[in-house]
C-alpha cells in the first residue's frame, strides 16, 4: 500500500502509539489533541486544528469517539474539539476515522457531508479489541482477589466477542468458567467449549457461588435483586460501555467491589492495540482503494 497522510486527533496512549506506527511505516502523519500529555508523544503536534487536518487524508479519530456526541474524546487536551469544527475543515475527498460514532455525530458527518467509518462496526476490529480488554480484566481480577483464579468461580455475563475470548482465557488459567446466555444456540456453543452455560433464567440461582462477576451486557444486569445474592467478597468488574450493567451506587451501599473498567486495551496494552487499530485502518484503505 502506497504511503498516506494521516491526521491522528485525541484519544489516549493508543493514539499516540497509533500515530508513531503510522509514521515508522513511512507515512506523514498530523497529530492534534495532546496538548496536555505530559509525556514524550515521538512527534510534534500540529498548533491548530486546521493545520492538522487540511493537507490530511484519513483523519483517524479516538476509540470511543466522543463520550458526549459533542467532543472529540481527547482527556489529554486542555480544551474541548467540537466534532462539528473537525467535520466542518474537512473535505468530501476525506475520510474520518474513529470508534463508537453514535447516530447523532454519524447524523453530522451526513450534514457536512463526511464520509464516516466506525472502527467498531468492523469484525476485524472487534474480535481483536476484546483480546487485550479480556487481558485487562483478568489482571484486575489477579489484582484484586485474595485468591488464585484457578478454581475461582467467574461468571461472565454476555456471550459476545469479548465472553467468547475471556472465557477462553479464564479456562486456561483453570477457572471454573460459567458463562450466562439469552439464546439457545449460544448454550450449545458455551457447553461445547467445556464451559458451564447459564440460561439468563437461571442467574439468579447460581449467583450466590460467584467469587468474580465480569459483564459485558451495557444494560442493568446486575441490579439490587441480583447483588443481594451475591456474597460480600464477591469481584465485579464491568467491562461494558456506557451505561454499563451494574447499579455502582447499590453495590457500594451492599460492601460489594464493583469496577468499571473502560477502554482497558488503551491501559494495558496501548502498543498492541494501536497495532490492531492500523491493520484495521490498512483493511478499510485497501478495500475502498483510497
Amino acid at each position: 500500500m502506497e504511503n498516506k497522510i494521516f491526521t491522528v486527533i485525541g484519544g489516549d496512549l493508543r493514539s499516540v502509539k497509533l500515530a508513531n506506527q503510522l509514521m515508522a511505516d513511512g507515512n506523514t502523519v498530523y497529530i492534534y489533541g495532546f496538548n496536555n500529555a505530559g509525556f514524550e508523544m515521538g512527534m510534534t503536534e500540529s498548533k491548530e486544528l486546521e493545520e492538522a487536518i487540511i493537507k490530511s487524508e484519513v483523519v483517524i479519530g479516538p476509540i470511543p469517539c466522543s463520550n458526549d456526541n459533542e467532543t472529540i474524546n481527547a482527556p489529554f487536551h486542555s480544551e474541548k474539539i467540537h466534532i462539528n469544527e473537525v467535520f466542518k475543515i474537512m473535505s468530501k475527498n476525506q475520510l474520518f476515522i474513529a470508534g463508537r460514532i453514535g447516530d447523532k455525530i454519524a447524523h453530522l458527518a451526513e450534514i457536512y457531508n463526511v464520509y464516516t467509518i466506525d472502527l467498531l462496526d468492523r469484525e476485524e476490529m472487534a474480535v481483536l479489541n476484546a483480546i487485550p480488554t479480556a487481558e485487562g480484566a483478568i489482571q484486575i481480577a489477579m489484582e484484586e482477589i485474595p485468591i488464585t483464579l484457578h478454581d475461582c468461580n467467574c461468571l461472565i455475563l454476555g456471550f459476545g466477542r469479548i465472553g467468547k475470548i475471556l472465557g477462553k482465557m479464564l479456562h486456561g488459567i483453570g477457572s471454573n468458567v460459567f458463562i450466562e446466555a439469552r439464546k439457545y444456540s449460544d448454550m450449545a456453543w458455551i457447553k461445547s467449549y467445556g464451559f458451564n452455560a447459564v440460561f439468563i433464567n437461571e442467574l439468579n440461582d447460581c449467583l450466590s457461588d460467584m467469587d468474580v462477576i465480569f459483564n459485558t451486557i451495557p444494560y442493568m444486569i446486575l441490579d439490587t435483586n441480583a447483588l443481594s445474592k451475591l456474597k460480600s467478597d464477591c469481584l465485579i468488574i464491568d467491562l461494558a460501555s456506557k451505561p454499563g450493567g451494574v447499579d455502582f451506587e447499590k453495590a457500594k451501599s451492599m460492601g460489594i467491589k464493583a469496577i468499571w473498567a473502560l477502554s482497558l486495551p488503551g491501559k494495558v496494552a496501548p502498543v498492541t492495540a494501536a497495532k490492531f487499530i492500523k491493520e484495521t485502518i490498512n483493511n478499510i484503505i485497501c478495500e475502498l482503494g483510497v
